[in-house]
């Protein structure tokens, strides 16, 4: 089977499990949603436990899938290991893995604590890279699956006020272009999600003022329209919106440093 050939809704796959992070809300809900209503059994994963019991149960109600709940903290380094455990006990074989969960905080980076830097690489780069390492020996063998890896625009520059933020994303795209060469001729299909500004809730989460924000802000559905495209089509990354290619192209025109400063500008953190 080559490369190109992975589809997510071929009839082989309604037999496996899309594994989701983040699912409790905004991207990650999104996606649980749509692969639900496309009859893909899932495996939704987050940190809070009512939040993916109810999404489940009104999943399953509505589609008649199977939903496994698998609550996991991604900020303990051991996490992936025991979601992969959990999947193993309920034999569950997960052909596509979903990385949406995802952390920022806005500000000058000397106000931000330690802590908090810390669980920012650990859930946007460690817990992401750990998952995909642990499920891909499997996909290898089957010669079939696929990774979604939702990055940023904020990965294409630094942005002031989201410097760690956008270096992790950043991490996340080049993660994933190497993947998607190398495993290019082995049937798995890697593709990295770019959007911009998208409306989930983590402005308020993260103390950034939506409301200062000087783009427009997308559902979140763009983006999952993006991934799939993306995942069937054998692309290295998507962007969701013309608005968000036009905003990574237009920097080839710019010095580094105006890129920069625009990104800054853009999403008015300070």
């Amino acid at each position: 089977m080559s490369f190109s050939s992975y589809n997510p809704f071929s009839a082989d796959c309604f037999m496996r499990y899309a594994l989701i992070t983040g699912a409790s809300m905004g991207i990650g809900e999104a996606f649980a949603r749509e692969f639900a209503k496309r009859g893909r059994n899932l495996v939704l994963v987050a940190r809070s436990v009512e939040k993916l019991l109810l999404l489940a149960e009104e999943l399953r109600q509505e589609s008649g899938i199977k939903v496994e709940v698998c609550p996991a903290d991604l900020n303990d380094l051991e996490s992936p290991a025991r979601i992969y455990d959990f999947c193993r006990c309920r034999q569950t074989e997960v052909d596509l893995l979903i990385n949406c969960a995802g952390l920022s905080r806005a500000g000058n980076f000397d106000d931000i604590s330690i802590e908090k830097l810390e669980e920012i690489m650990v859930v946007n780069m460690m817990a992401l890279v750990k998952l995909t390492r642990i499920f891909l020996p499997e996909m290898i063998d089957r010669k079939n699956g696929g990774i979604i890896n939702v990055a940023s625009l904020g990965g294409f520059q630094g942005v002031p006020g989201l410097g760690l933020y956008s270096a992790t994303k950043s991490f996340v795209i080049v993660f994933t272009e190497a993947l998607h060469v190398e495993l290019k001729n082995k049937g798995i299909s890697v593709v990295a999600v770019c959007p911009g500004f998208i409306d989930t809730g983590i402005f308020e989460r993260s103390g950034h003022n939506a409301a200062n924000i000087r783009l427009p802000l997308f559902g979140t559905g763009v983006v999952v329209k993006a991934g799939i495209k993306g995942l069937i089509k054998n692309k290295i990354r998507v962007f969701p919106t013309l608005l968000d290619y036009v905003l990574v192209f237009s920097q080839r025109f710019v010095s580094r440093e105006i890129a920069i400063r625009l990104a800054g500008f853009f999403s008015a953190v300070n």
